[in-house]
């Protein structure tokens, strides 16, 4: 099972700083008053994009200064591959809407010029035309009259389509609506328009992967995970797959020029790391890229570490391809503390998790965790970017070599900063009590809950003999978060957590608790447009807990729906009986992903997931609004510069450079290097 790489910060939470044995969980510093920074660098349509600081990055050797840069700069070659994995054309447009945003001649404050310059914005920050997170197409702002000259005289001398369809796909409702269709019952292969397949149906799909797998194989290859699959001129299926000499051979040409410059000065098993990964770019091999991860999880003492790769594949709709991503980092030493407490008690965790013991794990292997520093972000970690990663993703991976799971500790504190004030859990937060433990608790809460996700929460639990982990298909990523966020809520609300030091008490849970109800069943719908069904699987795994506790707990009035002054709200009555459902659920989900129980799976997330009361939508969304709140958030990077002496290198410098259209104009231009239809 691919496990995704991130949790989404529902609601951002006030800091708070909480000493745990002798460690502060505090925010980074930074040299320069975090009271003078200007956290938010631009606001567009829902989103708002945020700078990060890198503290800790001047102190450094230089030898992981080097190998900083030099990953940094693989993690920005692999951006048109997002782009064209997100959607054939994306590159195509992209490109014209920059030829005519950097030539445009005419008034740039007039309506039109800013709504398309609205609109180019929503496209670098998606990677493509359609909605990061709603996969829905963007609607222009701008009328097609007054767009289509501009093509011909702006961006002919690019332009690989008609200028006709170039037009249709940016201002045709019906044509390519969604990225990705998950829809019960529908083709979900011809009706998502992310490029992953062409000219093939989902039943072809997945006929085609099923007489690729050895049932007897304990060593499951996860076949289709770095091809596009295709009908060849024959009608034959066929892989197109994304290696050097193969699709996106000149993007991976220049990822594996700078991979190899890391390599020149990583030190011990890093270095065999960075080759292995060059080998699997060069190749193609699936069974290199599992060789390359058993030496990356079994890396734990690297101060710098990466990822880099066709990693996760929530982007299909049949759970099998992998977008491409690129992060680095390094380790926060000073807020590893809690992490390292998680991981020591890992075998306590498994052990007492309320599962079937048949479905534990009798020896728990290879977890790790730490808090790190994000220094550089890619591909689809960026703009929109993780707060935790757990990885490998191989469930034969996991479960003889372990995993690593790491929580991004600055870009947590860039968001808190960012949303200080914002009036959100006033206005959504009924009870006094429950705002005043979100302020007291809240962000250790936050990070408690996606450290225990990542780390313990994916790395729990086995298959039982017989099952190979893509039974569940298109449910499988929904499911598999379910699972992780369960295993987190249940032991935030353990006295052993209290034992062992993590919190002060209990209390912490409840502030995670009362936020998490909130949000999937009310505060998440402001971010999917009125009458659409929700279909991020983070999204619908929130809303699953939260509505599948609600209905079992009814009766008890564990949670209740309030009517207060003409608005609503949804409060927790009950702490210790939700978190007792939350350990029910568990079970039950567990049992679907360790027998593979397609049919149990379907039916959990179709009931609970999926529909959204259209009078509750509608509220949230007019209260929402009123706050002048951007839902979404994403970030712009940082920059770095080697500094020369007498033709030698003897420092990189860190240098912020915070301007969103500047950078993506830049990017754009020195990491683009794959024609516009692939």
């Amino acid at each position: 099972m691919k496990t995704f790489r991130f949790t989404l910060i529902a609601s951002i939470m006030t800091l708070t700083l909480f000493t745990l044995c002798g460690c502060q969980q505090e925010a980074p510093q930074v040299e320069t008053s975090t009271e003078d920074i200007p956290w938010v660098v631009d606001r567009f349509d829902d989103i708002k994009v945020l700078r990060y600081e890198v503290p800790g990055f001047e102190n450094l050797p230089l030898q992981q200064k080097l190998l900083v840069y030099y990953l940094a700069e693989a993690a920005k070659c692999g951006r048109d591959i997002l782009f064209d994995q997100n959607f054939k054309y994306n590159l195509t447009v992209r490109r014209a809407l920059e030829d005519i945003y950097s030539k445009y001649e005419g008034d740039r404050k007039a309506a039109e010029f800013v709504a398309l310059e609205k609109y180019l914005k929503k496209v670098w920050f998606a990677n493509g035309i359609h909605h990061h997170y709603s996969n829905d197409k963007f609607h222009p702002e701008f009328p097609r009259e007054w767009f289509e000259p501009l093509v011909g005289k702006y961006a002919k001398e690019r332009l690989t389509i008609d200028e006709k369809l170039l037009c249709d796909i940016i201002f045709d409702e019906t044509l390519y609506a969604s990225r990705l269709n998950q829809t019960d019952g529908v083709d979900m292969v011809t009706e998502s328009a992310c490029n992953y397949y062409e000219g093939v149906t989902m039943a072809e799909v997945e006929k085609f992967y099923a007489d690729m797998v050895d049932p007897n194989d304990p060593k499951p290859i996860s076949y289709g995970l770095n091809s596009k699959l295709i009908k060849d001129e024959k009608g034959n299926i066929v892989e197109k797959v994304w290696k050097l000499g193969g699709m996106y051979s000149e993007a991976i040409e220049q990822i594996i020029f700078w991979l190899e410059k890391a390599s020149s000065v990583a030190e011990g098993s890093q270095k065999s790391i960075i080759d292995a990964l060059v080998n699997y770019y060069r190749t193609g091999d699936l069974r290199e890229f599992d060789r390359y991860n058993i030496l990356w999880v079994g890396d734990n003492t690297s101060n710098i570490d990466f990822v880099n790769g066709f990693i996760e594949d929530y982007g299909d709709p049949l759970g099998r391809k992998a977008s491409w991503e690129g992060i680095v980092n390094f380790i926060d030493s000073t807020a590893c503390r809690r992490t390292q407490i998680i991981t020591e008690n890992a075998q306590w965790f498994e052990d007492n998790a309320p599962i079937n013991p048949a479905f534990r794990k009798k020896e728990v292997k290879g977890v790790s965790a730490k808090v790190i520093t994000v220094a550089m972000l890619g591909g689809d970690c960026y703009p929109a970017t993780p707060i935790g990663i757990n990885l490998p993703n191989a469930d034969w991976i996991r479960k003889e070599y372990g995993s690593k799971s790491v929580t991004i500790d600055n870009i947590t504190y860039a968001y808190d900063k960012a949303a200080q004030g914002n009036g959100f859990n006033e206005e959504f937060m009924l009870r006094e009590e429950d705002r005043e433990r979100i302020k007291q608790y809240g962000k250790l809460a936050d990070d408690l809950h996606t450290d225990l996700h990542e780390c313990l929460g994916h790395g729990s639990g086995q298959l039982a003999p017989g099952v190979k982990g893509g039974e569940l298909k298109s449910y499988t990523s929904t499911l598999e978060e379910t699972r992780a966020d369960l295993f987190g809520l249940y032991y935030l609300g353990d006295e052993k957590m209290v034992e062992i030091g993590l919190i002060p008490s209990t209390d912490v849970a409840k502030a995670q608790y009362a936020d998490y109800i909130m949000n999937g069943m009310m505060t998440q719908f402001s971010r999917i447009e009125l009458g659409k069904n929700v279909e991020e699987s983070h999204m619908r795994n929130r809303k699953l807990i939260a509505e599948w506790c609600y209905e079992k707990g009814k009766k008890d009035n564990v949670i209740e729906w309030v009517k207060q002054d003409g608005k609503s709200y949804i409060v927790v009555n009950d702490f210790d009986a939700l978190r007792r459902l939350f350990g029910e659920l568990l079970f039950e989900v567990q049992r679907i992903k360790s027998t593979g129980d397609y049919e149990a799976g379907r039916k959990l997330v179709e009931d609970y997931a999926v529909k959204i009361d259209p009078e509750i939508h509608k509220e949230v969304l007019e209260r929402y609004g009123k706050l002048g709140i951007e839902p979404y958030s994403g970030f712009v990077n940082p920059d770095y510069e080697l500094v020369e002496q007498d033709g030698k290198v003897v420092d990189v410098k860190f240098v912020g450079k915070y301007n969103f259209i500047e950078q993506m104009m830049e990017y754009s231009t020195k990491y683009s290097f794959l024609p516009s239809i692939n």
